[in-house]
C-alpha cells in the first residue's frame, strides 16, 4: 500500500470512528477532549458534529490552520502528561469523549506515550465514556469496541468501564 493510500485509509477510519462516537454521545453531557491538535482537522470535525459543545484541546504547541484553533480558554499547551494531570484535577469523571491522536511516527514512542496517558484518560472519562485512539490501549479500565467501519488496526474505539 502506498503512503498516500495508507493516509487515506487512516483518515477514513478516523472519520467513521469520530462520526459514530459523536452520535453516541450527542445527548450525553460532558466536555469532549482532543489530545493532539495537529493541523486541526479532527478538532474541526468534532466542532462541526457537536456544535456548542465544550471541546478542550491538548498539544505541545499550536500548528493548526488558523480556522481550526480552539479558543484560548480551551487550549491546553504543554507536555501531555502535565496538562492531562491538570485536566484530571478539573474534569475527573466528566468527559463524554476523548480523541487521543498522539502518534508521532515512532511506533514505540507513540505506544509508550499512549500507555502513560491511558490512566489520565480513564480518570477524565465518565462511566461508559468513549475513547477514540490512534494507538492500542490495553488498560483494564477500557473495553475495546468493534470498529463501526474502516480498516482494523488504524484506530481503536474503547468504552470506559463503570467504576
Amino acid at each position: 500500500m502506498s503512503r498516500l493510500d495508507s493516509a487515506i485509509s487512516r483518515l477514513m477510519t478516523l472519520r467513521v470512528c469520530l462520526d459514530w462516537a459523536t452520535a453516541a454521545i450527542a445527548l450525553r453531557p460532558g466536555p469532549v477532549m482532543e489530545f493532539g491538535l495537529g493541523n486541526g482537522r479532527s478538532y474541526d470535525h468534532l466542532r462541526a458534529h457537536l456544535p456548542g459543545r465544550d471541546i478542550h484541546v491538548f498539544d505541545r504547541r499550536i500548528d493548526a490552520h488558523p480556522d481550526c484553533i480552539p479558543p484560548a480558554d480551551r487550549m491546553w499547551l504543554g507536555d501531555f502528561r502535565q496538562t492531562a494531570r491538570a485536566a484530571v484535577r478539573r474534569f475527573a469523571g466528566q468527559a463524554a469523549l476523548i480523541h487521543g491522536d498522539v502518534g508521532s511516527g515512532d511506533d514505540a514512542a507513540s505506544q509508550a506515550l499512549s500507555a502513560e496517558l491511558a490512566p489520565y484518560w480513564a480518570a477524565l472519562l465518565q462511566d461508559d465514556g468513549l475513547l477514540v485512539s490512534d494507538q492500542p490501549i490495553g488498560a483494564a479500565e477500557f473495553a475495546l469496541l468493534p470498529l463501526p467501519g474502516g480498516e482494523a488496526g488504524r484506530y481503536f474505539l474503547l468504552r470506559r468501564n463503570r467504576r
